[in-house]
């Protein structure tokens, strides 16, 4: 492994131990505000175009961080979309 490679994992790595804190924190207040899905949206992409990178370039074990990175940030949108519409039917009830 060559030590860009090194640095990429530990760039995922920390990215991937930030998103858990980030929804737990929405869990706990059950509020998503502050968050954007225009935002998350862009960095899901990110991580796709990243996942493409490894399966059609130079393939290694970061493919499992990309995959990891872009499940967590697929949850965190759909529970901003949950509180969201949650937070928005309790103003009209």
């Amino acid at each position: 492994m060559e030590i860009a490679e090194i640095f990429e994992a530990m760039m995922l790595t920390c990215f991937g131990m930030a998103w858990p804190f980030s929804i737990y924190k929405m869990l706990k207040s059950k509020c998503s505000d502050g968050k954007s899905l225009l935002f998350l949206f862009i960095i899901f992409l990110g991580y796709v175009f990243g996942i493409l990178f490894q399966i059609f370039g130079e393939f290694d074990i970061v493919l499992v961080l990309y995959v990891f990175n872009a499940l967590i940030v697929s949850l965190d949108c759909i529970l901003v979309i949950y509180y969201r519409r949650k937070n928005f039917k309790s103003n009209f009830s």
